[in-house]
């Protein structure tokens, strides 16, 4: 087995997984530390060592508030350690890999995770890439700066640094697929054959990553769970592409905050203190989170450039949880549903009113919808408007997640199943849990490593067949408990909404 590999900057050796076959590198360095002079910098190269480096454990997270703390549901699900290492000192990357020698050149998987862009880290027990190395494809997985740290904008870092004024979390990410590309030939890798996936802020990473042109070429595929968003009543400004002005303007209030008036000064603040600070600052409203337009890195709204063909055009795999962010008309009664109907929708209104599902009430309003569902399957039909459209597969979640909480297809809870890591939950998944698990990683295997998800599963059995969502065929894979189903969209308001979103 492979247990040794080198790196651009030294050799570093690896531990047998729970499963000998397969090498764990934890801990790889892929920029230097972002620390005094380069906080709120562009990640710089990492210092070379001597010997051999041993990559047994993983990095301490980014700074963030302490995890396991509390009783909400991600604390009891994952984030369950609040002794977990965290340090500024965290641009650093982990490996799985069955090959036994450095030159079979595997498919790759390069993994952002999610969390807001305020939580979470690549030692989060559910992202094991041991299943998904089974299946003969090295991954990685790749930390970045998140909060403050990782996406403050001022308006002295525009003026200082203009070239990387904001947008940190992203160029780490930006950095850690470079080294990729750079050093996992090394690892049994295949350089030229990278996806790049994430869920949530992970999901939202991947899509910034493909509206970067300077990305052109570093991967051949995308999956994006969780992490498209569409507005079917009204426009949630939270997940809006910011300007160096509007960004700019929050981080003079974060600095105010902090009791500092310079770069100079707030870089030589202590991290931890700007962490609380933040935190403070942060649950007052003014939270570092989505990207900013800075005339470099980003150039315009990810989701834009899905919808427009300027992103970086390759297949994609993306869907939802039947859970998450679900989107509703809050109207007292059908009287006002129908003045805000006509208020959204104009002269469709009597169309909109007219399906079933626009008069399904809840407690929180009428006419439940899925915002990341819109947002997936809109930007698909924009894909598929363009020359040579590039292959994108719609997936939808929806089985029954057992567990005292009765919690639903909560936001996230997928993980377990693409990472095939349900026997690390504490839930008490029962074995067709287990044999969905098996199917949804196989057809993520196969979709990176061919941009077709089709195909076989671990037994041999071909899968059942996942045909490319389009406007003449709007099909969808549906995860149930029973196993993956093919179906079509059978929404009448889904339909009908993404007739008005071009």
């Amino acid at each position: 087995m492979l247990r040794t590999a080198n790196t651009e900057n030294g050799q570093v050796r690896g531990l047998p997984a729970a499963d000998p076959r397969i090498t764990s590198f934890k801990g790889i360095p892929f920029a230097a530390p972002p620390v005094g002079r380069n906080r709120w910098r562009a990640p710089q190269p990492a210092e070379n060592w001597q010997g051999v480096r041993n990559c047994f454990e993983f990095a301490p997270i980014s700074v963030q508030d302490t995890p396991g703390i509390g009783d909400d549901i991600y604390c009891r699900e994952w984030n369950v350690d609040p002794g977990v290492p965290m340090s500024e000192d965290c641009l650093y990357l982990n490996v799985w890999t069955n090959a036994k020698s450095a030159d079979e050149r595997k498919p790759v998987l390069v993994w952002f995770f999610g969390g807001g862009f305020q939580w979470g880290y690549t030692s989060e027990m559910e992202f094991d890439g041991e299943r998904l190395a089974r299946r003969d494809i090295v991954v990685v997985t790749v930390n970045y700066r998140l909060g403050a740290l990782g996406f403050l904008c001022h308006p002295q870092l525009i003026k200082e640094q203009p070239e990387a004024p904001c947008n940190f979390g992203s160029l780490d990410q930006q950095a850690g697929l470079r080294w990729v590309r750079r050093n996992i030939a090394n690892f049994g890798g295949d350089p030229d054959n990278i996806t790049i996936a994430g869920q949530s802020a992970g999901g939202a990473s991947v899509m910034a990553q493909m509206a970067c042109r300077d990305n052109e070429g570093d991967f051949k595929r995308a999956v994006v769970m969780s992490g498209m968003f569409g507005a079917p009543y009204e426009v949630n400004e939270l997940f809006l592409a910011k300007s160096l002005e509007q960004a700019s303007q929050k981080g003079e209030r974060l600095f105010e905050y902090l009791g500092v008036k310079t770069l100079e000064e707030a870089r030589k603040l202590d991290a931890d203190y700007i962490r609380s600070k933040y935190s403070e600052l942060r649950n007052k409203g003014e939270m570092f989170f989505t990207i900013v337009q800075d005339g470099h890195f980003c150039t315009q709204d990810p989701m834009e450039a899905f919808m427009n063909g300027t992103r970086i055009r390759v297949p994609v795999m993306g869907g939802n949880t039947s859970d998450e962010f679900i989107e509703f008309i809050h109207a007292a009664d059908e009287d006002e549903l129908k003045k805000k109907a006509r208020e959204y929708f104009g002269s469709r209104a009597e169309e909109f009113l007219s399906f079933p599902e626009a008069g399904i009430r809840t407690d929180l309003g009428y006419s439940p919808v899925s915002s990341p569902e819109l947002g997936v399957k809109a930007a698909f039909l924009s894909e598929n408007r363009q020359k040579e459209p590039k292959d994108c597969y719609y997936y939808r979640f929806i089985p029954d997640i057992p567990g005292k909480d009765n919690a639903g297809t909560f936001h996230s809870v997928d993980l377990w199943f693409f990472f095939e890591t349900l026997a690390k939950s504490s839930r008490p998944f029962a074995g067709r849990h287990y044999d969905l698990a098996r199917q949804m990683c196989d057809y993520w295997a196969n979709f990176i490593k061919t941009g077709d998800p089709n195909g076989f599963d671990l037994n041999g059995n071909r899968l059942p067949g996942w045909k490319p969502y389009t406007a003449e065929e709007r099909s969808e894979m549906l995860f149930t408990g029973d196993g993956a189903k093919v179906s079509a969209e059978q929404n009448g308001i889904v339909r009908f909404l993404l007739g008005t979103m071009k």
